[in-house]
C-alpha cells in the first residue's frame, strides 16, 4: 500500500511539472513539492500520535469545570449536544474534498489537473498538520463536556478534550478556498468569481455552525479553524504562482530550540529578498 501511494505521489508531482507548459499560472518543482508533501504527511503522523496519547479528564477535573470561566462569546455553546448535527456536518465536510474535481470541466485546468492535484495535496497536508499538532497538544474541553445529561464517560473521554481548533471547519475551508483561488487565477475575467468565493465562504461557515450545534466546538474554535483553512487554501496556490518563487510556506520540525530543550512542530513562512 505504501509503495502504491509513493508511486501515485511521484506521478502527480511529475505530471505537475510537465503541466507547467500548458498555460498554467503556477510553477511546481519535483523535489521542492515532494519534500513539502512528505514533511506535511510526517507532521500529520506526529499530530495524530499526540491526539491518540491525549489524556482523559479526571472526574475531579470534570467537577471543577465552570461555565463562567468560558469566554462570553463562547458561553452560549456550553452544554450543546446534537448527534444529528454532528452527522449532518460530515456531508459538506466530505463534499468539499471533491470540489477540485470541478476543474476537469475547464480545458486549461483539465490539462493541468496533475499540478492542481499536487497543490491540493499540499494544501490539505499543511492544514492537517496545523490541526493535528494543535489538537493533540492544546487542552480544551468541547462544549458537550458541560452537558450534565451526558454520561460521565463521554464527557471525560480524550476525544472530548480537543475543542481547539475546529478541524472539520479548517479542512472544509482549505478545500473550498483552494478551489476558489485556483478558479480565480485560471479565470481572471470570469463573472462567476464572486459567486465562487461566496460559496467558498458559505460551506465552511455552515460546517462550523453544525459543529457548534453538535457540541464539538465553540465559536472561536470555528473562527480560528476557518481562518487557518482559508489561509492555507489561498496562500499555497499563491506562493506557487509564477513570479512568487521567493515566497515559501512549509511544515517544520525543530529540536531543542536555542538550547532551551523545547521542541517545535508547525508551519514556517519565509520570503527571500
Amino acid at each position: 500500500m505504501k509503495k502504491i501511494l509513493l508511486i501515485l505521489l511521484v506521478c502527480l508531482i511529475g505530471g505537475g511539472i510537465q503541466a507547467q507548459e500548458n498555460q498554467s499560472p503556477y510553477a511546481t518543482n519535483f523535489w521542492g513539492d515532494g519534500a513539502w508533501i512528505a514533511g506535511g504527511v510526517g507532521l500529520n503522523v506526529l499530530g495524530v500520535i499526540s491526539i491518540q496519547n491525549k489524556p482523559a479528564l479526571t472526574e475531579a477535573e470534570l467537577a471543577a469545570l465552570d461555565r463562567n470561566d468560558i469566554l462570553k462569546i463562547n458561553r452560549g455553546a456550553a452544554g450543546n449536544f446534537s448527534k444529528s448535527a454532528d452527522e449532518l456536518s460530515y456531508i459538506p465536510f466530505y463534499g468539499s474534498f471533491a470540489t477540485p474535481l470541478l476543474f476537469l470541466l475547464g480545458e486549461d485546468e483539465r490539462k493541468n489537473f496533475g499540478q492542481i492535484s499536487v497543490l491540493f495535496i499540499e494544501t490539505m497536508a499543511t492544514t492537517g498538520a496545523a490541526f493535528t499538532l494543535t489538537a493533540g497538544n492544546v487542552e480544551k474541553s468541547r462544549p458537550l463536556v458541560y452537558n450534565e445529561n451526558l454520561p460521565t464517560e463521554e464527557r471525560i473521554a480524550p476525544d472530548a478534550q480537543r475543542s481547539f481548533f475546529a478541524g472539520h471547519t479548517a479542512a472544509t475551508a482549505a478545500a473550498t478556498f483552494f478551489t476558489a483561488k485556483v478558479f480565480h487565477d485560471y479565470n481572471p475575467d470570469s463573472p462567476a468569481r464572486p459567486f465562487v468565493w461566496a460559496g467558498a465562504v458559505a460551506v465552511p461557515a455552515y460546517v462550523g455552525y453544525l459543529r457548534t450545534k453538535a457540541g464539538k466546538h465553540f465559536l472561536t474554535d470555528n473562527i480560528i479553524g476557518f481562518g487557518i483553512g482559508a489561509a492555507c487554501g489561498i496562500l499555497i496556490p499563491e506562493i506557487h504562482k509564477k513570479g512568487n518563487e521567493n515566497l515559501d510556506i512549509y511544515p517544520t520540525v525543530s529540536n531543542n530550540i536555542l538550547g532551551t530543550g523545547i521542541d517545535s512542530k508547525g508551519i514556517g513562512l519565509s520570503y527571500e529578498f
